[in-house]
């Protein structure tokens, strides 16, 4: 059962890396080269679309994780499943502090009612999703050095 729960956790975390790690290297940069009208109005149909499925699957990744923990604890490779554990819990306050509040206003965005600076805030919210991505591939990559 816990050998289970380990592969399960492994995959789901794997499955969230892929998406962001697609959206920061490939998803967005298509967007940014198209039009104006179009980088905007993808974005924020992104925004919308991902802010609502990503929290579930934060909070599902990092509750799999804590049930992983306490399941193995005091099992060889439990230390990197709890340090795993505490960069998903940073990916998530990074996320709720600082990527969530630009994505909350961008998802509302369309041509004609966008702020000034809304490709400033994109790239803001970039900046912040690159490093957002750097640490769920680290907990992503300990996960599976657990399973080692």
């Amino acid at each position: 059962m816990l050998n289970a729960l380990e592969v399960f956790t492994t995959v789901a975390v794997g499955l969230m890396v892929g998406v962001e790690f697609a959206v920061a290297f490939v998803v967005n940069p298509i967007l940014d080269a198209l039009p104006d009208d179009s980088a905007v109005l993808g974005r924020a149909h992104g925004g919308r679309m991902l802010g609502a499925l990503m929290p579930f699957w934060y909070m599902g990744s990092l509750a799999l994780t804590a049930v992983w923990a306490v399941a193995a604890w005091q099992r060889p490779g439990t230390g990197l499943v709890v340090i795993a554990e505490g960069l998903l819990i940073l990916s998530v306050i990074m996320s709720l502090l600082l990527l969530v509040p630009i994505n909350n206003r961008g998802k509302t965005w369309t041509p004609e009612n966008r702020p000034e600076d809304w490709k400033e805030q994109q790239n803001r919210w970039d900046r912040y999703h690159y490093v957002r991505v750097a640490v769920i591939v680290a907990a992503f990559a300990l996960l599976v050095a657990a399973l080692a």
